[in-house]
C-alpha cells in the first residue's frame, strides 16, 4: 500500500515550497529511487524545472519534463497533466498540485508539501482526509526553517 507523508514547512511563499521539493528530490534521487514530481499546470513544471538546476551551487539532481526526449534516460521527471508512463517506474511521486492525481497509487512512496499559504493549506487538508477516508497510511512530518 502507497505510503505517504506530508512535510509541512513554516512558509508562506512558493518558493519556499519549491525549494524544499529540490531538496527532498535531491535526498530521494540520492537514494537511489525514481521520483516524479507532479505539478499543477505546465507553468510550476517549468519553474521546477529551473529551480532543479539552481536551488544550490553544487547540487545536481538529474531531471527532464515528462514530455522531453530524455525522460526515459533519468530518475526524476517533472509532469502536470498525466501520468508518467508505466516503463518510466517510478517508485516515488512528490505531488505539489492542489489535488491527488487518481494514479497516485501505482507509487510505492508520495510526498505531499505544504506551507502555511492559505489555498494550499485548503487544498493539502483534503488532500490529507481523501488519503485517510481511503485507508492510506498518512505521516506528518513539522518542518522548522526550512527557508530557502
Amino acid at each position: 500500500m502507497t505510503q505517504v507523508d506530508f512535510y509541512i514547512l513554516p512558509d508562506t511563499t512558493l518558493e519556499a515550497r519549491l525549494g524544499f521539493a529540490c531538496r527532498l528530490a535531491e535526498t530521494i534521487q540520492r537514494k537511489g529511487y525514481r521520483l516524479h514530481l507532479h505539478a499543477e499546470d505546465e507553468a510550476m513544471a517549468r519553474e521546477l524545472d529551473e529551480a532543479l538546476w539552481t536551488f544550490r551551487a553544487d547540487a545536481y539532481v538529474p531531471h527532464a519534463l515528462a514530455n522531453a526526449p530524455l525522460a526515459s534516460e533519468v530518475p526524476v521527471t517533472i509532469g502536470w497533466a498525466e501520468p508518467p508512463p508505466p516503463e518510466r517506474a517510478a517508485q516515488a511521486l512528490l505531488n505539489l498540485a492542489p489535488g491527488i492525481p487518481e494514479w497516485f497509487s501505482r507509487f510505492a512512496r508520495v510526498a505531499e508539501i505544504i506551507n502555511q499559504h492559505q489555498a494550499v493549506l485548503t487544498a493539502k487538508r483534503e488532500c490529507w482526509q481523501t488519503y485517510r477516508k481511503r485507508g492510506y497510511p498518512v505521516k506528518a512530518h513539522q518542518l522548522r526553517g526550512q527557508s530557502g
